[in-house]
């Protein structure tokens, strides 16, 4: 058969195929295996080189005759030589003053107020002294009632009453005298007032409350700060309410009048609401169980209808926790009877328990005592003395009549 037969072709042909088809094959695994090793060669390139492994020599032993290369060890100090680091300092607490008991205390300050007021006894009683007690006398002792602002009307009766007493004496030694006027004087001032402060807490718990009014320039904050330290010598346990918050100073000063007595200071912002003040103030001093809330107004003008009518709200608002106990109007004793004035209305906003004169040692109008308790029917039941922490004193009319006229 000739190969070129269709079988024989046909074989040829298929023996070819394979022939190909390996060759393509092993084409394809060379070029795979070239490929392969080109990216291995670029990434050995591209890898860092290995680090050296440090090459660790081992210490050399010192020679004969050579010091050893070792740090020589610090030597251990003693307790002595050990600095400690300083102490911080120690902030001492300054102690509490202890104030002076009000019992007595104006017997004690009688002698500064003798010397402001010697114009007013020493004068009634030279006066009074004369042989003959003609009408231009009585002229000149009503005269000088009405200089020390006794007031008109006083002035007339204590007048009248002493013309009558004279005549039926007769004959008059200085004792007699002075006697007599201390008698008169202190029956015109009046000895059936209740003067006691009520600042005792109540059968409830509840602290007796105490209002403290008055105009600008009275010194009715040092007051009220002064008054806290009465209470405080009398055993109280004391809150001070600073409602006085338009005057930027009010606050500050009163909580250092309580700092110094150990009494909390309640406070709110400046030219905040005086009464939300005094409410906080009555509210911590149920918390703290204390025996009295001392709350300073603000110093407001008689003036100024609007002010005097939030004078009015204070009182309002810390009536929800109860009464208040105490109204006390701060007065000022040079002021005479523009002192009076403020007095009246004051009276008509808030009932006004009780008076506190301040300033009466710098003037010799001690008259105005007698005047004011008429005008408001209410009871002076405190004086100031001076500028000293312990100067307001409890008003005692026998000693502020010895005062007066002298012994």
């Amino acid at each position: 058969m000739s190969p070129f037969s269709g079988t024989g072709l046909s074989r040829i042909l298929g023996s070819v195929m394979e022939y190909l088809i390996l060759a393509v094959v092993i084409a394809v695994v060379a070029v795979g295996a070239i490929a392969g090793l080109v990216v291995s060669g670029r990434r050995r390139k591209q890898l860092p080189p290995k680090a050296e492994a440090p090459v660790i020599t081992p210490p050399r032993e010192p020679g004969v005759g050579e010091e050893s290369a070792a740090p020589t060890p610090e030597p251990v100090k003693t307790v002595e030589e050990v600095t400690l680091p300083p102490e911080a300092p120690v902030v001492e607490v300054p102690a509490l003053e202890v104030p002076e008991p009000t019992a007595g205390r104006l017997v004690r300050l009688r002698g500064r107020l003798s010397r402001s007021q010697n114009s007013l006894g020493k004068g009634l009683l030279t006066l009074l002294s004369r042989e003959r007690l003609d009408e231009d006398t009585w002229e000149e002792i009503e005269e000088i009632l009405l200089t020390a602002d006794v007031g008109v009307t006083p002035t007339q009766e204590l007048v009248d009453r002493l013309r009558t007493r004279v005549k039926v004496l007769g004959t008059r030694t200085p004792e007699d005298l002075r006697a007599l006027l201390h008698e008169e004087l202190v029956a015109l001032i009046g000895t059936e007032a209740d003067r006691s402060l009520k600042t005792a807490k109540h059968e409830d718990g509840r602290p007796a409350v105490v209002l403290v009014v008055g105009v600008n320039g009275v010194g009715k904050t040092t007051t009220s700060g002064k008054l806290g330290r009465v209470l405080v010598a009398d055993g109280r346990k004391v809150v001070l309410g600073a409602a006085d918050t338009f005057r930027a100073a009010a606050a500050d000063q009163l909580q250092t009048w309580g700092e110094r007595v150990g009494a909390a200071t309640v406070r709110g912002p400046e030219g905040g609401d005086p009464a939300s003040v005094a409410f906080d103030a009555v509210k911590e001093g149920i918390a703290e169980g204390a025996d009295t809330v001392l709350i300073d107004t603000a110093g407001r003008l008689h003036t100024k209808t609007g002010l005097m009518d939030e004078l009015g709200k204070v009182k309002r608002v810390v009536e929800k926790h109860g009464p208040v106990d105490e109204v006390l109007l701060v007065l000022d004793a040079t002021t005479g009877q523009n002192g009076l004035v403020q007095a009246r209305v004051f009276a008509e906003v808030v009932d006004i328990t009780g008076i506190v004169l301040t300033k009466l040692d710098g003037t010799a109008k001690g008259g105005i005592v007698i005047a004011v308790q008429r005008e408001l029917g209410v009871p002076v039941k405190l004086i100031g003395l001076g500028e000293g922490a312990d100067d307001l004193a409890p008003f005692e009319p026998g000693a502020f009549v010895d005062a007066l006229i002298g012994e």
